[in-house]
């Protein structure tokens, strides 16, 4: 007995043969109406679409179909999500949970008119080569603002079939912040690695920074991928660490001074460093805070004193 899965596979296969057989040997199909620019690209990993155009000279009424083998070991599928143009006509397959084989997918479209029989279209595809990477992610950048280095560091892109570094090569690509049609400040292709140094040209600028991916070995599309958003790093207002130290020391210092002065003045040690120095002693202040009767009783003795000098003169004379 069968199993029914087996009944699947080989009533699929028979269908398939079937419509190859038809179109191959088919001397009344109409020339020009097989499907024309067939081509199929996967992106965001495991998402795939695949377009094509209507034979030119198919009739109006000409729709098509799409079947599929991603490997030997799968069944031959039809696509389910469709892409249609303003007629309704098939023009294309959206594919999700795509997983990249090392054998070659086969498809094949055929279509199908009220009016004449349709050619159909195969083709053998090596999916990873049409794999549109995603750029790499996570990337930052660290300055060393006083050797002026920056290091560059990423994670590689994601892809289902691979987790190697080494697959892969680094596209770098520098503009000013404020110039950023002009042409690359700075420019490296890397090979492998997720790491990359450097030294820039001007501290005093905004950069900004993108990345994209190749393959370099493994079973990786060698044609570059997406660009990653720009990473923007630098700073027109930049001062040096140096000077941000110097800065910071000196109101380290000044903090301390101060700090220490209001210290000694709240208690005797200020006094003990300084001591207080006596001022001096004005005659005339002190004469302003005499006793006033004492003054005149003083002042009356030196006037009689001088009468009596007067009056012995006189006598003498």
């Amino acid at each position: 007995m069968v199993a029914p899965f087996a009944l699947i596979f080989m009533t699929q296969w028979m269908l398939l043969i079937t419509q190859l057989c038809v179109g191959w040997h088919c001397t009344e199909c109409m020339n020009g109406s097989a499907i024309e620019n067939f081509s199929c690209v996967i992106y965001n990993t495991s998402f795939m679409n695949c377009t094509w155009q209507a034979g030119r000279d198919a009739p109006a009424d000409t729709q098509y179909f799409l079947y599929w083998q991603n490997s030997r070991a799968d069944n031959v599928t039809e696509c389910e999500l469709y892409i249609k143009d303003e007629n309704g006509r098939n023009t294309g397959c959206r594919f999700r949970n795509v997983s990249i084989e090392i054998e070659k997918a086969y498809f094949v479209v055929n279509g199908s008119s009220k009016d004449s029989l349709i050619q159909f279209y195969d083709e053998y595809l090596q999916l990873y080569t049409i794999e549109k990477l995603m750029p790499p992610s996570d990337i930052t950048v660290d300055c060393d603002e006083i050797k002026n280095d920056c290091i560059i560091q990423w994670q590689r892109p994601q892809i289902s079939h691979s987790n190697i570094d080494k697959c892969f090569r680094y596209e770098i690509n520098m503009k000013y912040k404020d110039d950023p049609e002009g042409n690359p400040k700075y420019r490296s292709i890397q090979e492998g690695g997720n790491s990359h140094t450097f030294q820039r040209s001007s501290m005093r600028n905004k950069y900004l920074l993108k990345m994209r991916a190749a393959g370099s070995a493994c079973l990786v599309s060698s044609a570059w991928g997406e660009w990653s958003a720009p990473v923007e790093f630098g700073n027109k207002e930049i001062m040096s660490s140096s000077l941000w130290i110097l800065l910071v020391v000196a109101f380290a210092i000044l903090l301390a001074v101060t700090v220490l002065i209001l210290f000694c003045k709240r208690t005797k040690f200020w006094k003990a460093i300084f001591p207080q120095i006596p001022e001096p002693k004005n005659a005339f202040c002190e004469l302003s805070n005499t006793n006033p009767e004492l003054l005149e009783r003083k002042n009356q003795s030196i006037t009689s004193e001088k009468e009596e000098i007067i009056l012995v003169a006189d006598i003498l004379k």
